[in-house]
Parts: structure tokens; C-alpha cells; sequence
């Protein structure tokens, strides 16, 4: 499983790039929160919570390196990035099954 939280400006390309690479299944959910750079201050206003997407794809452990890159590529701002750009975690799946059928899946 590869969890992506990205600029909510950026997750339609992301979803776009892997659509486009063969990846189409992705769960989207808005999210919010902060990282390293601690929210955001505007003027005198702190900004503790900032506004992101997060982006879930269940893929096979062969195709791994390529969906993290797709992501890491799209989702990054700039030539360099920027802090608040997202950050990717993956994990193993144990198991899945579909729900209409019943099917446990590989």
C-alpha cells in the first residue's frame, strides 16, 4: 500500500500520472495537518493546520519503484521542491478481498 499526502493542488496530476502509467485505483481523501515546516504564518496569522490530500493505491511490490516515482515526480513543486510538498509511505498489505464477491485477491 502507498500512502501519498500531497498539495491538494497537485493530487489531480498525481492521480493523472498514474492513470496514465497504468495504476488507476486510488482512494482520495481531503485531509489536514503539518510537518516539518510546523503549519504556516501568514502576517500575524498562524496557519497550525494546512490543507492536503491523501492519496491510497494498492499495488503489487513489483511495481513499487515506479508508482513512487510517478508520485515523487508529479507531486513535487518547483525544480528543487518545497517544504509542505507531501510526504509517501508505504507498507505491506496482508490481505484483500473484494467486497461483491467475496474473491480474496493476491
Amino acid at each position: 500500500m502507498i500512502r501519498s499526502i500531497v498539495r491538494p493542488e497537485k493530487s489531480q496530476e498525481v492521480m493523472d500520472a498514474l492513470m496514465d502509467a497504468g495504476y488507476p485505483a486510488v482512494t482520495k481523501v481531503n485531509v489536514a495537518g503539518r510537518g516539518q515546516q510546523h503549519g504556516l504564518k501568514v502576517g500575524e496569522v498562524i496557519y497550525d493546520e494546512l490543507p492536503k490530500d491523501l492519496l491510497i493505491s494498492v499495488i503489487k511490490d513489483k511495481d513499487k519503484e515506479l508508482v513512487i516515482n510517478t508520485i515523487l515526480g508529479i507531486a513535487k513543486t518547483g525544480k528543487a521542491g518545497n517544504y509542505g510538498d507531501g510526504k509517501v509511505f508505504v507498507s505491506p498489505v496482508m490481505e484483500s478481498y473484494t467486497i461483491s464477491s467475496g474473491f480474496k485477491e493476491d
